[in-house]
């Protein structure tokens, strides 16, 4: 088992959009300012817990994926996803439904672009995050090979 720990901090005295800011910290790593999410009438210059769910998956599957490339063999130039969470009221909870993640991935001339596809597939059976949440992770990747 692995464990990791972050800290978090708050303090009375903000108002309007600055009454949810806060920071959380990681040691040795740069500080996250944080907020509640614009809609919620958090700090717009600020992550929220919202956009750090998405990013978590995001950045989940991209390094599964990264991994599972390199030990196949297939050499990928560029990913880059635009990932899209949706939060809505489920089961009578306010949660977040779904997340639909869309990597473009370029590989190198040559590659093998369908097993290049099939990781993508495998990437997201192996990213523990995506394993951790109850909300669908659609994948809609976009696999590019260079010139």
């Amino acid at each position: 088992a692995h464990h990791f720990e972050g800290r978090l901090s708050w303090r009375a005295g903000g108002a309007g959009i600055a009454a949810g800011n806060h920071q959380m910290g990681f040691t040795g790593r740069p500080t996250l300012e944080l907020s509640g999410a614009p809609q919620y009438k958090g700090d717009p210059a600020r992550l929220s817990p919202e956009d750090l769910f998405v990013g978590a998956l995001s950045s989940c599957q991209m390094l599964s994926y990264l991994a599972l490339a390199g030990r196949a063999g297939v050499t990928v130039l560029a990913y880059d996803d635009h990932a899209v969470g949706t939060l809505a009221i489920a089961d009578k909870k306010m949660r977040m439904t779904e997340v639909v993640l869309r990597p473009r991935i370029t590989l190198a001339a040559g590659a093998d672009a369908a097993k290049a596809l099939a990781l993508v597939h495998s990437a997201h059976d192996i990213c523990f995050i995506a394993n951790s949440v109850s909300c669908a992770v659609h994948l809609e990747p976009a696999i590019v090979t260079s010139a």
